[in-house]
């Protein structure tokens, strides 16, 4: 991984470069393919120390993570602890996608499988009293009907015991 570490209206110390390697090997655990960081440490007229950390991800693009403070330590952990939430949530959503590819796919023997004709009784429209005192005789989980506008409308056992009407 090639790093960068540019210093603007500053003269950028070890103390300050260590600092920034640490953050660098910090985000190395979440094992994704980052291809380049750079960093930009400027210090502006009220000496306040702003850092941005361009980290370039493959596959991912770019993440720009920009901090500002009066101190420039303070500023650094502030913008790992955004890297890092960053980093983590795309590193996240990669392995639980991973995850779903991996379980095993059911497989059912289709030998055993038929199909069941049923003849659809193709009656009069009936009102929606009318289907659910209908439905309350049977045992089925559900009844589709015509209602007297002509639409198709289901009737439903609920969990709680009971009806609902779509």
């Amino acid at each position: 991984m090639n790093v960068s570490i540019v210093g603007r209206h500053i003269d950028v110390t070890d103390g300050m470069k260590s600092a920034i390697y640490s953050v660098i090997e910090d985000i190395q655990k979440y094992n994704l393919d980052i291809i380049s960081s750079k960093v930009i440490v400027e210090q502006n007229k009220k000496s306040e120390f702003k850092v941005e950390f361009n980290v370039q991800v493959a596959n991912k693009g770019a993440v720009v993570i920009t901090q500002k403070d009066k101190d420039f330590y303070k500023a650094c952990d502030f913008a790992k602890d955004r890297l890092e939430k960053v980093l983590r949530r795309y590193h996240d959503k990669l392995v639980s996608h991973r995850v779903k590819q991996e379980i095993p796919a059911v497989v059912v023997d289709e030998s055993e499988d038929e199909i069941v004709e049923v003849d659809l009784a193709a009656e009069k429209p009936m009102s929606i009293d009318e289907a659910v005192a209908e439905f309350k005789q049977t045992q089925e989980a559900f009844m589709v009907f015509k209602d007297t506008d002509n639409n198709t409308r289901v009737i439903y056992r609920r969990k709680d015991g009971k009806i609902g009407l779509y």
